[in-house]
């Protein structure tokens, strides 16, 4: 078995939903009385969000590695970066990092593919929604990702910000979130939506509209186990 390095702490309660679903994944495949071992090395979020935040590429990229280089040295044999966000330096990252890396966007991008959807929604921070590393491996597999109006992606960006990453989960917030991928099923003819930032599986929990939510958390846990156990 591989030993399973993440980068961990983008935010604390996402963190706390991998490892619980990275326990319960490998039990699921390996039997009740089996365990992964994992390394969690916890980053400051907000460190890292500061950096994106001002394009400072070199210096995210940097300091991600610091973090990657800290799983090697501990034992690990692969790595993940359990948030979306920071997957905007992966490739960079994954060139640089002495261990092989799992892409939570080319995961989710596998799974979407395999699905036959051919337009999605992406829900995420403000840097996912408005930068392009989704965009590139999706339109790879000729699949278009359409992302919310201006004024709602300000809405779920600060409601990820003062509320989900810090464990508050709200049934208006969740409602209000419901509404803004309803209207973009009538508006843009979605077919399923990404949760597109690690949190928001915490507060939409299940599909909704008769469409798929592709929960990215899920999917990259699976990928790491799955890799974990047969490489």
């Amino acid at each position: 078995m591989k030993k399973i390095g993440m980068i961990g702490g983008f935010g604390p309660e996402s963190t706390l939903e991998y490892y619980r679903l990275m326990i319960d994944k490998y039990r699921e495949l390996q039997g009740e009385e089996s365990l992964p071992e994992i390394f969690i090395y916890s980053m400051d979020m907000y460190t890292m969000l500061n950096m994106i935040g001002e394009h400072r590429w070199d210096e995210t990229v940097e300091w991600l590695l610091q973090g990657i280089h800290a799983l090697k040295k501990a034992g690990a044999d692969f790595g993940i970066i359990s948030a979306n966000t920071p997957h905007v330096v992966f490739d960079k990252l994954k060139s640089l990092s002495p261990i092989p890396l799992i892409s939570i966007v080319e995961e989710t991008c596998k799974k979407v593919k395999e699905s036959k959807l051919q337009k999605v929604g992406l829900l995420g921070t403000l840097f996912t929604m408005k930068a392009s590393f989704f965009q590139e491996v999706f339109t790879r597999d000729n699949i278009t990702l359409v992302v919310p109006e201006k004024q709602e992606q300000e809405y779920i960006h600060q409601k990820l910000m003062t509320e989900i990453e810090l464990g508050k989960i709200y049934e208006k917030t969740r409602q209000d979130l419901l509404a803004i991928i309803k209207r973009m099923i009538t508006d843009d003819g979605i077919q399923g939506v990404v949760l597109g930032c690690t949190e928001l599986p915490l507060i939409l929990t299940r599909s909704e509209f008769g469409i798929a939510f592709f929960n990215t958390t899920k999917i990259h846990v699976e990928s790491a186990i799955g890799y974990c156990i047969e490489g």
